[in-house]
């Protein structure tokens, strides 16, 4: 009996990180401590609206989290959040009077008026 072999196309991540988040991606590790290896994104439960974005420095991957590798290095995002993440587009953007991460969302039914939290 003949086997075959079944080709698979890679998954695409669940986000889409551009040039701009990588680049600060690369920023925020090259202060980060020694011990870590990347930054893991969640959502949280706060704000006015319920969920927010948070970024915070890891040492070790827990179990569920996918795991996006950019050039400008890790990021994992936590499994519990993927759901409310996935389909996403984390960008940077700086300008005279802000800087920040930016999300553009097709899963947010919602935002507050200080754009810090959002509803699905």
């Amino acid at each position: 009996m003949e086997q075959t072999t079944t080709l698979r196309r890679p998954r695409p991540a669940p986000v889409v990180v551009t040039e701009g988040a990588s680049d600060r991606i690369a920023t925020i590790l090259s202060a980060a401590p020694a011990d870590a290896i990347g930054v893991r994104l969640s959502t949280p439960r706060r704000g006015c609206s319920g969920l927010a974005y948070d970024l915070a420095y890891i040492t070790a991957a827990k179990p569920g989290d996918e795991r996006i590798d950019t050039p400008g290095g890790t990021l994992f995002i936590d499994g519990g959040s993927l759901m409310y993440l996935i389909g996403s587009t984390m960008d940077w953007r700086e300008d005279d009077f802000s800087a920040g991460f930016v999300f553009n969302n097709p899963n947010a039914k919602g935002a507050c008026g200080c754009g810090e939290s959002f509803t699905v």
